[in-house]
């Protein structure tokens, strides 16, 4: 089976590349490289995956360039997709929302237009953010998420309402994914775990925003592969029944979070100590675009999926930390 799988280069598509490829599968893997972060640790963790696996073929392509897809695939015959990629951050789309609308919007169409022809199940990456800045804890999947308080958040739901169209018009298989803060080895440098621990050892102060008044449901890297891998083999029947997410499509929609939402100090404690450093605190009000608190119903995942986040957040802080200091040096 030939899987291709979007955003290789990224925290998420490369572990979840690493993982199908360690399970005997062949890849496809696309990545336009784009600069939002350093190239470096992209191409880092595509080192990590190069030379390791003789059934993996890369090409650096803007997947929402259709003329440039259809030219890296010509002669692949696609089985299933993992689409990963997309323009990531929230406070980034506020600042470039044309980006967003170009990766995010453009590029699952691209990718959609590809599954309609003849591949089994089509897995996308959706986004916690969707929920908006919601009073009704935990989040359900069941539940509107029609306000997003962000433009990013905005195409996540866009992708969603794409899928289903999709599912309805072709019947092929879609799965979405909300992923909920999602931390670990290989992780980016825009959100707040790498932040912290570059600014701890860098001896400087950490931005507390909403002056602390926040919780996460931190997932750590590791459960999230292994909700993707669960979903990818359990496509959803196009049998008309109500699926999560309340499509009677054969397109499903689940929460791949901890199910254990921490305060924000909880999580500046635990870097602390891994860091072995005293944190500096600088209280700030609420960024616009920003949630003040997620928390993942995952029940329908565990019933479907078998999904059963086993890392907590004071064994994932100290792995990244481990991590960082043998990446970057520093520490």
């Amino acid at each position: 089976m030939t899987i291709l799988v979007t955003g290789i280069a990224g925290f998420i598509g490369a572990h979840v590349a690493k993982a199908l490829l360690n399970r005997g599968e062949r890849i496809v893997g696309i990545d336009n490289m784009n600069d939002y972060y350093p190239i470096a640790l992209k191409r880092a963790r595509l080192t990590n995956l190069v030379g390791t696996h003789a059934d993996l073929t890369l090409h650096m392509v803007d997947f929402a360039d259709p003329k440039a897809l259809q030219v890296a695939l010509q002669g692949e015959r696609i089985s299933r997709i993992v689409h990963l990629g997309a323009q990531a951050g929230v406070r980034y789309s506020i600042e470039n929302p044309r980006a967003y609308a170009h990766s995010n919007l453009v590029g699952q169409l691209e990718l959609l237009e590809l599954a309609r022809l003849a591949v089994g199940h089509f897995v996308y990456a959706s986004s916690s953010s969707v929920y908006g800045d919601t009073a009704v804890l935990p989040f359900d999947a069941e539940a509107r998420a029609d306000a997003p308080v962000s433009f990013y958040a905005a195409t996540k739901k866009s992708n969603e309402l794409m899928a289903e169209s999709y599912a309805h018009l072709y019947r092929v298989p879609m799965t979405g994914l909300r992923f909920f803060t999602v931390y670990g080895p290989w992780g980016r440098p825009d959100m707040a775990l790498w932040r912290f621990v570059e600014r701890i050892f860098a001896g400087e102060s950490l931005p507390i925003y909403n002056h602390g008044r926040m919780q996460r449901d931190f997932t750590y890297i590791t459960d999230i592969v292994a909700g993707v891998l669960a979903a990818l083999d359990r496509p959803p029947a196009d049998d008309g029944a109500a699926k999560p997410g309340g499509s009677r499509s054969p397109h499903a929609v689940y929460n791949l979070g901890n199910d254990d939402p921490e305060e924000l100090g909880a999580l500046v404690t635990l870097i602390g100590e891994a860091c072995g450093r005293t944190p500096v605190l600088n209280y700030l009000p609420m960024q616009a675009g920003d949630v003040t608190a997620t928390w993942a119903d995952i029940g329908p995942a565990r019933r479907d999926l078998g999904y059963d986040p086993a890392t907590p957040l004071h064994v994932g802080v100290p792995a990244f930390v481990e991590w960082y200091r043998a990446y970057t040096g520093n520490g």
